[in-house]
């Protein structure tokens, strides 16, 4: 059984082949969307400790941060694409794995939905409905900023099975000699670690000030792109025949 295991591993067929030029291009193409959108569209929209300038940039962009709504649903979809084109690859080394992989970064696709949703509810308590005139302007300046920064809060409770999805396909790609053994081995060790850094900083909130939250997820994604430019531009790499007749003895 264990011999017929690696003979599979060891032979690439072309739907596992064109599922990982879909995982190369989704992964750059979603990196590249989420960054466009929360780094130059929203970021840029937020001042800092000022919910009445930041709803003023709101007001006056309201384009621009629907837009970046449109970019973080093109993220989610993005996200399912790549979690389905992952499984494909990696179903023939372990198919629970494989799914269970899969699941995790589903269920990441799915919190990521609540940025758009946060995004649209800071619009709509900004928007001078005829019902909103019961509360105070800066009330209402104050609730939309708190929206936007659920943003966060969504984040770092989807990070967990990011991390999680991620250190099991690192698994995956390590078992399956399909990407470099040392590349495989990063992404275990630096998507473990964000998945521990992640529920640490749920428990403790001031983590980050003692490991910087962007080092958290960054060497994961990483790991990421880089796999994803292997998938687009190398492919997956067969372990030879003899290699997987030796791993079975």
């Amino acid at each position: 059984m264990a011999w017929k295991n690696e003979m599979t591993i060891s032979t690439i067929d072309n739907s596992q082949r064109t599922a990982a030029k879909v995982a190369g291009w989704s992964g750059l193409l979603t990196f590249s969307i989420v960054v466009f959108g929360n780094y130059v569209l929203l970021n840029p929209l937020i001042v800092p400790g000022n919910a009445a300038a930041t709803a003023q940039n709101i007001v006056a962009h309201q384009t621009q941060l629907r837009i970046t709504v449109v970019c973080f649903l093109t993220y989610s979809l993005g996200v399912v694409v790549l979690l389905t084109a992952l499984y494909v690859v990696l179903k023939p080394v372990n198919p629970g794995l494989a799914l269970v992989g899969a699941l995790f970064r589903f269920v990441f696709a799915l919190l990521w939905l609540l940025a758009p949703l946060n995004l649209l509810g800071a619009l709509r308590l900004l928007s001078n409905a005829n019902y909103l005139q019961a509360f105070e302007p800066d009330r209402l300046q104050a609730l939309a900023r708190l929206h936007l920064g659920a943003n966060f809060d969504a984040y770092y409770v989807g990070l967990p099975f990011f991390g999680l999805a991620a250190t099991v396909c690192a698994w995956l790609w390590l078992k399956s000699s399909y990407i470099p053994k040392g590349l495989a081995i990063f992404g275990v060790i630096s998507s473990a670690w964000c998945v521990v850094c992640a529920f640490i900083f749920l428990i403790f909130p001031h983590f980050n000030k003692v490991v910087n939250d962007y080092a958290f997820d960054t060497p994961m994604a990483l790991f990421e792109l880089i796999v994803s430019f292997w998938l687009l531009f190398k492919g997956l790499k067969p372990t030879a025949p003899d290699q997987s007749h030796a791993l079975a003895l």
